[in-house]
């Protein structure tokens, strides 16, 4: 993958769940560490972590399809499945 990775955010920011955002399900702290990834397959990976991180913490099956759409609209892939 050549080009940048669209931020898992699907502008539904807000904090609760112990201070995971409600839409997304990272914190402040990866929200910043995202912006800072430079490396399309990095951000790749970091994508896959918090698919993984909202399975564990359970109730975020409202992002696949929502992360989907953005992928969509600004015509990017990801080498992974999402949840549907």
């Amino acid at each position: 993958m050549s080009k940048k990775v669209p931020s898992p955010r699907i502008d539904v920011c807000k904090f609760r769940r112990e201070g995971h955002c409600i839409g997304c399900s990272m914190t402040k702290s990866q929200k910043k560490l995202f912006k800072s990834i430079k490396r399309p397959d990095q951000q790749e990976a970091f994508v896959q972590m918090l698919v993984c991180q909202q399975e564990k913490m359970g109730r975020y099956t409202h992002w696949g399809p929502a992360y989907l759409k953005k992928l969509k609209k600004k015509k990017a892939k990801v080498k992974f499945t999402l949840a549907v």
